[in-house]
């Protein structure tokens, strides 16, 4: 007789201090973008206190709308929502035969 451990995790999506999915990313990019715009303020020579406070202000602005997105749309949400922006609102048929062949 063998004893298996059994995974309780498997087919859960990734989670980290409340970020779920996808949002894991979105935060990721974020973090490098900011940090590519603090790199590149600092190489134009304006004041390092204005970058840091601008890259604060911005980095609290991307953690606590990528939190609300996460808590709003949760798992699949987001991904749904831009699905649907993709279909149309309606569609022309000039004829029924489309929806006659379909029964066949």
């Amino acid at each position: 007789m063998s004893i298996y451990q059994i995974n309780k995790g498997i087919n859960k999506s990734i989670e980290f201090r409340g970020l779920r999915a996808q949002y894991i990313g979105y935060m990721a990019a974020g973090l490098v973008a900011l940090l590519l715009t603090f790199m590149g303020l600092y190489l134009a020579g304006v004041n390092t206190y204005v970058d840091a406070v601008l890259i604060l202000a911005l980095g609290t602005a991307l953690v606590f709308r990528v939190f609300r997105m996460s808590h709003k749309y949760g798992r699949y949400g987001l991904m749904k929502k831009r699905a649907k922006r993709s279909l149309p609102d309606y569609l022309y048929f000039r004829s029924r035969k489309t929806f006659h062949r379909l029964c066949r």
